[in-house]
C-alpha cells in the first residue's frame, strides 16, 4: 500500500475514534467548586466542629496537627481540591475561619443514608444524609443572601453559577453496614436492608439534583471485611486468602452491586446529569491483595492504636488514653505512617488514600470510564 493511500485511511480511523470514544471527544471541566455529602473518609473537620475532634497524632504527616480528618494528613477529598486547584473544603459546620467560595462540605464521621437506629445513635452521628441536604437546602440561598449584602463575608460564599457548575461528590454508606453488624444484626439481615438504604440515597440526590446540581461523583463503599474495626469484632468469621472477613466483603459488594444498578436508573430518571459511579472497593482491596505493589506493610494492622492482633480496641482511639502497667498512655502511631494502609482501625492514612485517589481520578474505576477532570455534563 501506498504511503497516500495510507494517510487517509489513518485519518478516518483516527476521526472514527474521536466521535465514538466519550473520553477523547469531551474537553476538561472547569469545577469552580465542590459540594460533598458523606461521612469520616470524606469529613474534612464536621464532626469536631460539632462534638470532639480527634486528637493528636491525628493530622501528623501533612498538616502537623489535628485538622478535623481521621486520617494522618490528607484524605481523597483533598486530594481532590488540590487536583482542581481549590482550597480545602471547609465543613458547613465550623464557624471558625471557614470558607465557602469554593464550596462546602456536609460530612461527618459517623454519619449514615438512613436516619441512625436508636440503639446504634451513641455511635453514629445525628447528620445523617437527609440531614446534609437540609443543611444544603438552607446553605445555597443563605450564601447567596450574604453575598449580596456585601461586605467582609461576601468573599467568603460561592458564586451563585457555581452551584450548577459544582461538582458534587458523595461517599456514604459504609456506616450503614458496620452500624448494622454491631447491633447483632447477622450478615443476610444486613444484606436485606440494603434496597431501602440506597432507595434513601437515591430519594436524597434527586433533592439535591432539584437544587441545581448536575455533575455527580459517587462513591461505592470499600472492603470492610478488612477493616480492623471489623476484623477485632468478628474474630472467627471466615477470613479469605488476605486476611479479610469474607462474608463482610461480600455484604459491601451486595451494596456496591445495589447502587451501581441504582444509578444507572439514576440516568434515566435525570437525564440533565452527569453521573459517575466510582468503584473504590476495588483498588482499595488491592492494598490488602498486594501491599507490596505500593510499598505497603502489614496492612491489616492499624497504625494508630492499641490492643490485639490489628492493632486496634473499640474501647480506646487513636490519641486516646490507656493505662498500660498502671501508667497513662497516648495511644499513639507506629513509626511510618507512609507505609501502613490502615491508620486508626477504620480509616486509611495518607500515603494510602492518595494511591486510592490517583487510581479513581484516572477513569480506571469509573463508570463511566471517564477521569475526575471530565466527569461534568455536556
Amino acid at each position: 500500500m501506498s504511503h497516500t493511500k495510507l494517510v487517509p485511511s489513518l485519518l478516518l480511523l483516527s476521526i472514527a475514534a474521536t466521535i465514538l470514544s466519550p473520553v477523547i471527544a469531551q474537553q476538561q471541566c472547569h469545577f469552580p467548586a465542590i459540594i460533598n455529602f458523606g461521612a469520616s473518609n470524606a469529613d474534612t473537620g464536621g464532626l469536631a466542629a460539632s462534638f470532639r475532634p480527634p486528637k493528636p497524632p491525628n493530622g501528623m504527616t501533612y498538616f502537623h496537627r489535628p485538622a478535623g480528618r481521621f486520617s494522618d494528613g490528607r484524605i481523597m477529598l483533598d486530594f481532590m481540591a488540590q487536583s482542581f486547584g481549590l482550597p480545602f473544603l471547609s465543613p458547613y459546620l465550623d464557624s471558625l475561619g471557614t470558607n465557602f467560595s469554593h464550596g462546602a462540605n456536609f460530612a461527618t464521621f459517623g454519619s449514615t443514608i438512613r436516619p441512625p437506629p436508636s440503639i446504634a445513635k451513641q455511635l453514629l452521628s445525628p447528620f445523617y444524609l437527609e440531614v446534609q441536604y437540609w443543611q444544603f437546602e438552607r446553605f445555597k440561598p443563605t450564601s447567596q443572601f450574604i453575598r449580596n449584602q456585601g461586605g467582609v463575608f461576601a468573599t467568603l460564599m460561592p458564586k451563585e453559577e457555581y452551584f450548577s457548575e459544582a461538582l458534587y461528590t458523595f461517599d456514604i454508606g459504609q456506616n450503614d453496614l458496620t452500624a448494622g453488624f454491631f447491633v447483632n444484626n447477622n450478615p443476610q439481615q444486613v444484606k436485606d436492608s440494603i434496597p431501602d438504604i440506597i432507595k434513601t440515597f437515591t430519594s436524597n440526590l434527586k433533592n439535591i439534583y432539584n437544587m441545581g446540581a448536575r455533575s455527580f461523583w459517587i462513591h461505592n463503599t470499600g472492603p470492610i471485611g478488612c477493616l480492623p474495626l471489623i476484623l477485632s469484632k468478628f474474630l472467627s468469621a471466615e477470613k479469605d486468602s488476605y486476611g479479610c472477613a469474607k462474608v463482610y466483603n461480600e455484604v459491601a459488594q451486595y451494596f456496591n452491586q445495589n447502587l451501581k444498578e441504582a444509578i444507572t436508573q439514576l440516568r434515566k430518571d435525570l437525564p440533565l446529569a452527569a453521573i459517575t459511579y466510582v468503584d473504590i472497593y476495588t483498588p482499595k482491596y488491592s492494598l490488602f491483595s498486594n501491599p507490596k505493589k505500593y510499598g505497603f506493610e502489614l496492612p491489616l494492622v492499624a497504625c494508630c492504636g492499641y490492643g490485639g492482633p490489628y492493632n486496634f480496641s473499640i474501647s480506646v482511639g487513636c490519641g486516646g488514653t490507656i493505662k498500660i502497667h498502671g501508667t497513662d498512655t497516648v495511644v499513639g502511631s507506629c513509626d511510618k505512617p507512609s507505609v501502613r494502609v490502615i491508620w486508626d482501625g477504620t480509616h486509611y492514612t495518607e500515603a494510602a488514600n492518595k494511591v486510592v485517589f490517583d487510581q479513581i481520578s484516572s477513569g480506571a474505576f469509573t463508570d463511566p470510564p471517564i477521569p475526575l477532570n471530565m466527569a461534568c455534563k455536556r
